[in-house]
């Protein structure tokens, strides 16, 4: 099972959401602790990877070999393409 380690700009962003779309985003996270390959997709351009939570996009960067999934930023679908790049 994958550890997730979450990035202070990713709690931050989850902490100006509604109460219900926490949640859910918590819940899609511990699901793909077993098996993460199922669920994301890899970013084309740079080494990441996304998992789609409704409207909103959540970027992975995940490290098989260490079992750890670390989370990056989380943002509306319209956004957060545009902020990745930017890096």
């Amino acid at each position: 099972m994958y550890e997730l380690i979450y990035s202070k700009r990713f709690v931050k962003q989850v902490k100006k959401l509604e109460l219900s779309s926490k949640e859910r985003i918590i819940h899609v996270l511990e699901r793909i602790r077993i098996r993460p390959q199922d669920y994301v997709r890899k970013l084309v351009g740079v080494p990441y990877f996304r998992l789609r939570v409704g409207d909103f996009r959540i970027i992975l960067d995940i490290y098989h070999n260490e079992l750890r999934i670390l989370v990056l930023e989380i943002g509306h679908r319209r956004n957060i393409y545009k902020s990745i790049n930017k890096k």
